[in-house]
């Protein structure tokens, strides 16, 4: 009698790629504005480091369960989660979100615009640093969330802007914290890696904040989130 051999399973950077896309149409679901988003940025040739589906959609849940009305998203780049971000938006709320590049900001606005969400998004261009300080000048409501997506040796700076911003009981999320494992090293040349560490040790030596974060595999390879929320 033959005997039944199950399939192959994948290893590797293949398993947690089909995993993430199991997970998508298990969860997620098609969704045409997103598909388009992401289309419209590969057509741009902008960067392929938007959030996975999945991981969009992790955001989406957070600034629910959080009841954001004011969310800051520091990294638009072409608006993938600035989508998903925006939609977790009550009637009135508002969305903030910076980017350095305006033909990166070109595709953004077109993205949230075909998205039906422009009326929610204030797209600020130019170095954030310098869009912090100004929303800062503007004495600008305390965010409910924030996401740190942006360049990473700045992640320190984004961090003590975000303190300043917040309230307590704002969440903060920063993005792309594993690096792969490299943060392992002290003594790692790349500034990435180091401005990565140093954000990891502001987030645990601060005593405004009480903070964790997880590894993550999936179809962007191997990395992870730091989720914080402000105490005081």
């Amino acid at each position: 009698m033959a005997t039944a051999h199950a399939a192959k399973k994948p290893e590797g950077q293949n398993l947690w790629t089909a995993v993430d896309e199991y997970l998508t149409e298990a969860l997620v679901h098609p969704d045409q504005v997103l598909d388009d988003a992401v289309q419209s940025n590969t057509k741009a040739n902008l960067p392929a480091i938007d959030v996975a589906p999945n991981q969009g959609k992790l955001l989406h849940l957070l600034a629910r369960m959080q009841g954001a009305t004011r969310i800051l998203e520091i990294g638009t780049l072409g608006g993938y989660s600035t989508i998903w971000l925006a939609r977790a938006l009550p009637s009135g709320g508002r969305l903030v979100t910076l980017e350095l590049d305006p033909a990166h900001a070109k595709v953004a606005a077109e993205n949230i615009e075909r998205a039906g969400l422009t009326p929610f998004v204030d797209l600020r261009v130019g170095p954030a640093l310098e869009s912090l300080a100004q929303l800062q000048a503007e004495d600008v409501t305390p965010f409910d969330l924030i996401f740190l997506d942006a360049d990473k040796p700045n992640n320190p700076a984004y961090l003590q802007w975000a303190l300043q911003l917040s309230r307590p009981g704002t969440v903060i999320i920063g993005d792309n914290v594993i690096r792969d494992g490299d943060i392992l090293d002290p003594n790692h040349a790349d500034p990435i890696v180091s401005g990565t560490r140093t954000f990891l040790d502001q987030l645990g030596s601060n005593p405004r904040l009480d903070a964790t974060a997880i590894q993550t595999v999936g179809l962007k390879g191997y990395d992870g989130f730091a989720l914080a929320i402000v105490k005081s």
